[in-house]
């Protein structure tokens, strides 16, 4: 059978969604996608629609899946050996049009391979990333001053431009106008505040599969290096525990040893790399 494509999310989840739930770490950004179009709907990140596909040769089980929300890159699961190529023919029969592939190095490449060949497509590596999961919670000793408290409606414009510097410092794809509005819908941004004034951010994303994703973390860079984000990320890694979050994970950029080295140090442990690669 191989791959199976459609745009009904509720076919999806139905074929793949306890493929997904068996590994929820490393799927966290597959089904924080899927919990986020199920509370916001199809459109959420605009036009076309999103694309959604599974892996099960001969009608056997599902191995593996992938989502694709236009402009992101498309997002792969782990994949049994071969399917990338099927994959990427499978996608350039349909006229798909990708911005490039979110994987496994070695998956990623396997991919990029084939779609470079059928589209003359080239592609660059522009991040790598490592997922960490929280062990055990060792919020700093002593912490900077301040308090974390929710962002409210009210801190929308700071959110906004605070969000929007993230994604250009990290080279991420421009963000979703209702982005801030959908984390503010259920209390997913945090800011730690000195004095009153805010100092830094911190996101969490919806639990699902008894997993949550912190992110993004950002403090302005005159901010920087005063405890704000270790300070931020342990209060959020908290209140996900509080909620009863199983698992709690993030993401960081492997080329930025401060974030690493600071994650490790709240608890934070690393379970697997990760590569965008872009195709022009």
């Amino acid at each position: 059978m191989g791959w199976t494509f459609t745009d009904d999310l509720d076919s999806y989840l139905a074929a793949a969604g306890g493929f997904l739930r068996s590994r929820p770490v490393q799927h966290t950004v597959h089904l924080s996608v899927a919990e986020t179009l199920r509370a916001r709907g199809s459109s959420v990140y605009g036009d076309p629609a999103p694309l959604f596909g599974w892996w099960s040769p001969a009608g056997t089980e599902v191995t593996a899946a992938l989502s694709h929300t236009p402009p992101y890159p498309l997002l792969l699961t782990a994949l049994p050996e071969h399917s990338a190529e099927s994959l990427a023919e499978a996608l350039g029969s349909r006229g798909s049009r990708l911005s490039g592939v979110n994987a496994s190095a070695a998956d990623a490449s396997a991919f990029a391979a084939t779609w470079t060949r059928l589209t003359g497509a080239s592609a660059q590596e522009v991040r790598h990333d490592r997922l960490y999961r929280l062990d055990r919670l060792k919020p700093p000793e002593p912490g900077p001053p301040g308090a974390a408290r929710t962002a409210t409606v009210a801190d929308r414009d700071l959110l906004e431009s605070w969000l929007t510097a993230f994604g250009a410092e990290a080279g991420e794809m421009p963000g979703r106008k209702s982005a801030v509005d959908d984390r503010l819908s259920y209390g997913g941004l945090t800011l730690w505040e000195d004095d009153g004034a805010p100092a830094s951010l911190a996101g969490l994303t919806r639990r699902s599969a008894g997993t949550v994703r912190v992110g993004p973390v950002y403090t302005p860079p005159e901010l920087r290096r005063r405890g704000y984000a270790g300070a931020v990320t342990a209060a959020v890694s908290q209140a996900a525990l509080d909620a009863g979050a199983d698992n709690v994970v993030l993401f960081t950029d492997v080329a930025n040893p401060t974030s690493n080295s600071v994650y490790q140090r709240l608890g934070y442990r690393p379970v697997e790399d990760r590569v965008v690669l872009a195709f022009s």
